[in-house]
């Protein structure tokens, strides 16, 4: 062969070597094969004990209802059952042990996220009533009027 056709293959030979030699480097030594459990099995298996270690940021109406089983029990009853308490509240992160973590957060802002009326077809068929922001009382909170618990327009 030719010296202008072996360079081609010298240069993919050696990108080849280079990319083997820099993956060498940068791979962790426990990245592998560890069973079937994650996508096509390739892991790190020090990554098991990392996920265990994490702390659980939201932990779900089950936990609230430990210590607020009427609370809980209101919202099971109401339009608003589909939402977990932590979707308004925050994160559960360190509650109860630091109970000024959690705050209840009333702003119209938080309200209107679900309950904004959206002009496109089929908006607002759930469970969620839309309303038009700016008829719909725009100087007023929505906890003035509904009590989130149960929403059914009565007040606090």
């Amino acid at each position: 062969m030719k010296n202008h056709a072996l360079r081609p293959l010298w240069l993919a030979l050696a990108l080849v070597g280079t990319i083997l030699i820099v993956r060498h480097f940068l791979v962790p030594k426990d990245f592998g094969v560890h069973g079937r459990n994650f996508t096509y099995g390739f892991h790190r298996l020090s990554s098991i004990d990392e996920w265990k270690a994490f702390t659980v940021k939201y932990k779900g109406k089950e936990y609230c209802a430990d210590c607020h089983e009427e609370k809980v029990q209101e919202n099971l009853k109401s339009k608003h059952r589909d939402i977990q308490c932590e979707n308004c509240h925050g994160p559960a992160l360190e509650h109860p042990d630091n109970p000024e973590k959690l705050v209840v957060e009333r702003s119209r802002e938080l309200c209107l996220r679900c309950h904004a009326k959206l002009e496109y077809p089929n908006s607002n068929r759930g469970s969620l009533k839309g309303v038009d922001p700016a008829s719909h009382n725009p100087e007023a909170v929505c906890s003035e009027c509904h009590n989130p618990h149960k929403p059914d327009r009565e007040g606090l």
